[in-house]
C-alpha cells in the first residue's frame, strides 16, 4: 500500500486529559478524533498510553483543541513523555474544569463522560457523552498536516497515525528524549540548534 493516501487524510491535534490516582490529571495528544453526533465524541487512545488506563477507570474525558500558536512546550511534554512518571500540567498553564485539568490556551475545550469504548489491536475508542464545553481562544486550530510541514513534527510511535520511516539519509541521529530523527550530520550544526520537538539541545542527540 502506498503510505502517501493516509498522509492525505485530515486530522486536528487535541491534548486529551483525565483524571487519573489521587485526582492528578493526566492527559497525551491525540489526533484521531470524530463527532459523531451532535453530542457525542469518538477518540482514539494507544492501549500502552497512560491516559487509556485512566479515561477506563474515570469513565470520562476532556479535549483541549490546540491551536497553531500554542505553548512550543506542550506537544512535546504530552507526545513525548508519560504522565505515570511525571505531573505533566505542572508544565504548561491550565484551567481546572469539573476536576479536569485542560490547556489554557487552547482554541477551547470538551468534556465527556464514557458511554461505551471498543478495543483494536493496538487501540481504544473511547465514545464520549458531550457534558461541557467551551469556546476559549480565537486561535486557528492546528491541523496534523499543519504540525508535520510547518512544525516539523515527529509522530509519537503510539500515534494512530504512525508509520515506521525508512531513512534515505546515511548519516542519521536519534534524540534520545523523544525520538525526533535528524538525516544528516548533526555536529554541523551551530551549538544553537534545538530539537524541533522536546527543544533539546544536539548534545541529546545519539548517532543512528
Amino acid at each position: 500500500m502506498n503510505n502517501k493516501i493516509l498522509e492525505n487524510l485530515s486530522y486536528g491535534v487535541y491534548v486529551i486529559s483525565t483524571n487519573c490516582k489521587d485526582n492528578k490529571t493526566t492527559g497525551c495528544i491525540a489526533n484521531s478524533l470524530m463527532q459523531i453526533t451532535y453530542d457525542t465524541i469518538a477518540v482514539s487512545i494507544h492501549h500502552n498510553n497512560y491516559t487509556n488506563k485512566c479515561i477506563k477507570e474515570s469513565k470520562k474525558f476532556a479535549i483541549s483543541v490546540l491551536g497553531v500558536d500554542v505553548d512550543d512546550n506542550v506537544i512535546p511534554t504530552f507526545g513525548f513523555q508519560s504522565g505515570e512518571h511525571i505531573d505533566k500540567f505542572e508544565q504548561v498553564a491550565h484551567l481546572e474544569i469539573n476536576g479536569i485539568d485542560i490547556i489554557e490556551n487552547s482554541v477551547g475545550y470538551i468534556v465527556c463522560e464514557v458511554i461505551n469504548q471498543m478495543e483494536t489491536d493496538t487501540h481504544t475508542v473511547f465514545l464520549g457523552k458531550i457534558t461541557e464545553g467551551e469556546f476559549l481562544h480565537p486561535q486557528i486550530p492546528m491541523t496534523y498536516a499543519y504540525y508535520h510541514a510547518v512544525k516539523k513534527g515527529k509522530s509519537p510511535k503510539n500515534a494512530p497515525t504512525y508509520i515506521e520511516e525508512t531513512q534515505n539519509s546515511k548519516i542519521a541521529y536519534k534524540c534520545k528524549i523523544c525520538g525526533y530523527i535528524y538525516n544528516g550530520d548533526i555536529t554541523k550544526e551551530p551549538d544553537t540548534y534545538t530539537c524541533p520537538i522536546c527543544k533539546k539541545g544536539k548534545d541529546f542527540f545519539e548517532k543512528l
